[in-house]
Parts: C-alpha cells; structure tokens; sequence
C-alpha cells in the first residue's frame, strides 16, 4: 500500500495550536460505557483557534494529568453532582426522605461520579498552582468553586426555592424543554459578563434571559471570587478572579452557571445576544496568550539566581581567578609568593567541582595534571590521601558528640577563613587594579 504525502505544516499543527483540556462525561450505551462532550463546546474552541483535547473519564487517570501537557487551557462542563463529602455540605438540614425524593426527581445527575471528580478537581488546582486559564460552565463552575473552598446547595428546590415567595422563585432546570428553557439573570455593572453584553441591555435594565440545566449552585463563594450574575431568587449564576483575568496577558479564572453555548435557536448558528460566544472567545484569546507566554518562557533560559552566600563564594572564585590571569599575563609570579599562594582557592574549588571518571583521574595522574609540576602533583595527592586515611581512622574512634562538636569548629573555622580571604582577596584585586 502506498502512503500519502501530506504537508509537514499540517503534521505539525497539533505543536501549534494551542490545546484545551476537556474532561468527558460517562455513561450507558447498548450496555457498554461510553464517554462524550458536549459538540457546541468543542465547536467553540475550535471556532476560536485551540484545540480540543478530550481527557477519558478512565479509572486512574487523575494519576497521569501531567502526561496530557502542555496544558494551555482547561475548559470544564456537563457531569453529575460532585461528592457532597468534597465541600462538607449540611446534608443534615435535608431529611432522609428528602434526600430520597431528590435522588429521585434528578436520577440522571445524583449518581455520584467520584473518578470524575478526581479528575476535574486535579485539573481546577493545576490551573489556580499554574495560572492556566480555566473555564467551568454548569458543573464546571462548581468544581472550580469547591476547589477553591467553596461549598454548594445539595438542591435549589429544597434549600432555596421553597423558602421564597412565589415572585421570586426560579426555575433552574427544565426535563421538557432541555435547550429552550431560559430565566432571568441580572448582571453586576463592570464585569466581564456586562462588557460582553452591554449592548444587548436595555438602558439601566441589567438583565438577560439565560439558559440553564441544573439543580445545585453555588452556596459560599469562595473568598477570591467576584460575583458576576444573580438569579432572581438570588442563586449566583457567574463568577470570577478579578486578579487573574486579563485575556491578553493570559490571565482567566472563571465560572458560569448558565449555558452560553446553548443559547441559540434549534439547528442555527445564530445567538441568542452576540454576547453569548464572548465566554469561549475570551477564554480562547487568554489560552493563545498563555501558549506564547509559556513558549517564550521555555525557550530563553532563565538567568541562575543565587542566594547572598553563594553569590559572596563566585565573587570571592572570581576574583580568585582574576588575579591569576593578572599574575600570568604579568609574568613571573614567583616573585609575589604570597599571591601565588592565594591561588589556591581557585585550585581547590576545581579539585572539589569537578568530576573526573576513574579513566580521567588515572590519566591525569600519569600525566602529573601539568608537564610542569608533575612530580609535586603525585606527591601532594599521596600526601592528601594519607592524611585522609589517618583522619579517617582517628575519626572512627570518636564518639557522635565529639564529631559533632568538630563538624561545628571547623564550620566555624571555615567561615572565619571565608571572611578573612574575602578581604585579603579584595585587599589584593585592589592592588592590582592600582598597578595597572
């Protein structure tokens, strides 16, 4: 069989392109598991440039998140209630049959899906630990909200609807009517939420008809969210970090609640508001500037940073070997003995950082590390090494205390040494500096 030549660019494309993490959700089919997402969602992301890399909800996957990168984005959606144990809920306000009753009404949503959650919540930290921009819709929003220590109503109907006068009560989810049920939302004045829908309000009218599909919601927000949008019967229906959302700096951190995505009519592409795609559109730009940020990042090599005590030890070998080019380019050095003596420092920094084979340190040691001073070079390592075989044997017979307390005088020693050869060091490059 042949096979078919195709553009490297196309080969390429996936480096290119940057890619969005999406977790998919479980369920029956014909008896078998099978794994989907959402297709508005995925059009979207690829409508705006990225491209959609679905993570399996698999048994063990959370393990191997670091395997899915680079990770430039991660969008999160539809799935079924998030363990009540994860955000400590008071599922002791709601009553047995209660809870049974609820079980019942949302039978498709209640069957917990603890791997699911594994997954989700892993992604939701790697984002807030890496600054990765992150989009939750729905159950998305949930999750990035308990990640970050925020609790849920266990059920809408239960726990705030009934509470409230008729007026005010909301429906949040509609079994007959899937994609076209929508509500009310009033959004807060200088969001994100009101940027993107602003010409579609009506004057001081701040609100939007919304399509949802949900029965929990975000109960406590978590401390570093701003609310973005509220339900008439005051459920948030958005949120965000104000100090993590800048698109083009790569900056997003943010929840809906609602259903931007399904705002549309039946089998058209047209929206509801032209602010409607806004979500995935920013989102996506905040991805493609995290991509080039975190390329630019990988490719200029980062300048090594030390601390005060290391940076004191390369300028004290610095000046070491400064002054023995000084000396060598000056010329006969064994006029100033007690210069030549100070190169030492240098000498002995190199016999203790370097890492030499066994072949090597054999070779050097024929070769007497230099033609010159051969001889005195074999001598001094067998000099050395018997003074380690005498300290060696001396040391065995001491008890811990007693190597303790000689650990810490020759510590104390060496710093004594350290700041007195600092100073005769700078004493000397001074010098030098005046003879040239």
């Amino acid at each position: 069989m042949g096979t078919i030549d195709m553009d490297p660019k196309l080969n390429d494309l996936s480096q290119i392109l940057p890619r969005v993490l999406v977790v998919s959700r479980r369920t029956v089919r014909k008896n078998k598991f099978v794994d989907f997402v959402g297709e508005y969602h995925l059009d979207l992301i690829v409508r705006y440039g990225c491209v959609p890399v679905i993570v399996p909800r698999v048994t063990g996957v959370h393990m191997l998140l670091e395997s899915f990168k680079p990770i430039h984005g991660v969008l999160l959606c539809e799935g079924e209630d998030i363990d009540p144990s994860l955000y400590e809920s008071e599922i002791s306000s709601l009553s047995p049959e209660e809870l049974q009753e609820i079980r019942e009404t949302h039978a498709s949503d209640t069957a917990i899906d603890k791997e699911k959650d594994s997954i989700e919540l892993g992604l939701a930290k790697l984002c807030l630990e890496q600054n990765i921009p992150y989009l939750g819709i729905c159950r998305g929003s949930q999750i990035l909200n308990v990640a970050c220590g925020g609790t849920l109503y266990l059920d809408l109907e239960k726990e705030l609807t009934n509470k409230l006068p008729e007026e005010r009560r909301t429906m949040h989810i509609d079994y007959d009517n899937y994609d076209g049920h929508r509500h009310v939302v009033r959004i807060v004045e200088n969001s994100p939420l009101h940027s993107w829908f602003k010409d579609s309000l009506d004057g001081e009218n701040m609100e939007i008809l919304v399509n949802s599909y949900h029965h929990q919601g975000v109960k406590r927000l978590a401390q570093r969210f701003v609310p973005m949008a509220f339900a008439a019967d005051g459920l948030m229906e958005g949120f965000y970090d104000p100090d993590a959302y800048n698109p083009e700096e790569g900056k997003f951190i943010m929840g809906l609640q609602f259903h931007p995505e399904r705002m549309r009519q039946h089998d058209l592409d047209e929206f509801d508001y032209p602010g409607c795609p806004a979500a995935y559109q920013e989102f996506a730009k905040a991805v493609i500037a995290y991509q080039k940020k975190l390329n630019s990042s990988l490719s200029v090599p980062k300048t090594l940073k030390l601390d005060s005590e290391m940076e004191n030890k390369r300028k004290m070998l610095v000046r070491s070997f400064s002054l023995a080019k000084y000396m060598y380019v000056r010329g006969a050095p064994g006029k100033n003995p007690s210069k030549e003596s100070e190169l030492e420092v240098g000498a002995e920094f190199l016999e203790s950082n370097t890492a030499l084979s066994a072949e090597q340190e054999m070779r050097l040691k024929e070769m007497g590390a230099t033609v010159r001073n051969g001889g005195s070079y074999m001598k001094k390592l067998k000099v050395d090494e018997d003074k380690q075989r005498m300290a060696r044997n001396m040391m065995k017979k001491m008890n811990i205390e007693q190597l303790s307390e000689l650990m810490a005088f020759y510590h104390l020693m060496g710093n004594i040494c350290g700041e007195v050869l600092d100073r005769k060091l700078q004493g000397n490059v001074n010098e030098c500096l005046r003879d040239l």
